[in-house]
């Protein structure tokens, strides 16, 4: 008996072309991730819930359209917006700069003289 092994060429392709089809749906994954932005809805309902851990709101806003910024070290779009509320029996007001793809927090500062 002989242990001769003979090449498929079916077994071959199919190994090839399952490989292929894999790295293919990998970059594709990940290539979406990277172009895909959350509602600035969900991002700012994201923020409400972080300040209404410390009390009430008085109101809220986000702008609808994401602007580019420099972030770090490279360029990114964000979405500003704000939070209202009564601290010391005082309205203060704050700005935030959210993250378009992730939603994370850039920036936020308290307005003064509102």
């Amino acid at each position: 008996m002989s242990n001769t092994r003979y090449f498929s060429p079916l077994k071959t392709g199919f190994m090839i072309g399952t490989g292929i089809g894999l790295a293919a749906g990998i970059a594709s994954t990940l290539w979406v991730k990277q172009h895909t932005t959350k509602s600035p809805n969900q991002i700012l309902e994201e923020i409400k819930r972080s300040f209404l851990a410390e009390g009430p709101i008085e109101g809220s806003w986000i702008e609808h359209e994401a602007t580019f910024i420099d972030h770090i070290v490279r360029e990114t779009k964000a979405y500003s917006g704000g939070i209202v509320r009564y601290e010391d029996d005082e309205l203060v007001v704050y700005e935030f700069l959210a993250d378009a793809h992730s939603g994370t927090i850039l920036s936020i500062s308290q307005l003064e003289g509102i």
